[in-house]
């Protein structure tokens, strides 16, 4: 591939990611998948694989599961197929684990516990695809996405802290009787790459990737039932008064320096 293709591709995922503008069509495409039910869904374009939404998805847009990739519609990974590598982009980043997950598995049967997971994914990328964040992952016992300018508008950041306590409300952390699954969340902001990047199943991804995606998971890691970890940075990008929130000061695995954080809870 030639430099100036290169920086072509790069500039198509920076400004898809970053810029309002950018493919308004294919935006609100995406918006309108997310209220057609329901899930599985395409990661990227939200499109659903099940049910009258996937009939509608598919009569009127052509969209339907890739036979390549599970986890995309067949447009959208051709699109990623055409277009490989990306862009190094600011967003903000979420990830929300499920507290002592193997005590729990030891207290229920498979199925139980697969059904409990299925719900907690289920719940949380509803959540997260209402408020414009893109699903980057469903794996383990953990949820992670992240939000950009481009589909979440210039408050992105503060929307991703929305999320965060929405995710604790859903998995009924303000419930007197406790939640039904035990979550923490770590929420971080930076810049990191974004964009289309092979497996080594030969299938493709798009995902994000870079230091600011690992502070967040770690900062997930070190938050306890009920916590939202957030980063002084995120606050400040949010335009958010932290001051009145516990602090801390963590050191990360694999972080070179602490990590200057708040923590929040539902009040």
């Amino acid at each position: 591939m030639s430099d100036d293709k290169k920086t072509e591709i790069e500039q198509m995922w920076h400004d898809w990611f970053v810029i309002d503008a950018a493919m308004a069509s294919e935006k609100q495409k995406r918006k309108f998948f997310g209220v057609l039910p329901k899930n599985p869904r395409c990661k990227f374009c939200n499109a659903p694989f099940e049910g009258i939404g996937a009939s509608v998805a598919r009569t009127v847009f052509g969209k339907q599961r890739s036979n390549l990739n599970s986890r995309f519609c067949n447009m959208c990974e051709e699109h990623a197929r055409k277009f490989p590598g990306g862009a190094e982009v600011e967003m903000s980043i979420l990830f929300a684990d499920v507290r002592g997950s193997t005590a729990l598995s030891e207290k229920m049967s498979a199925m139980d516990f697969s059904k409990l997971i299925n719900r907690f994914y289920t719940q949380a990328a509803s959540v997260i695809v209402q408020a414009d964040g893109l699903v980057d992952k469903l794996a383990g016992d953990s949820v992670a996405a992240f939000w950009g300018a481009g589909f979440a508008g210039p408050h992105y950041v503060r929307r991703t802290l929305e999320v965060a306590e929405n995710l604790l409300r859903v998995t009924g952390h303000a419930d007197p009787n406790g939640p039904w699954v035990p979550i923490g969340v770590g929420v971080h902001t930076g810049v990191a790459f974004f964009g289309s990047m092979g497996t080594a199943g030969g299938l493709t991804d798009i995902t994000a990737v870079g230091e600011e995606v690992n502070t967040a998971a770690r900062l997930a890691a070190q938050a306890g039932t009920g916590e939202i970890i957030v980063s002084e940075t995120a606050l400040k990008a949010a335009g958010v008064d932290g001051s009145q929130l516990e602090a801390r000061s963590l050191t990360l695995k694999g972080i070179s320096q602490p990590v200057a954080v708040r923590v929040m809870r539902l009040s």
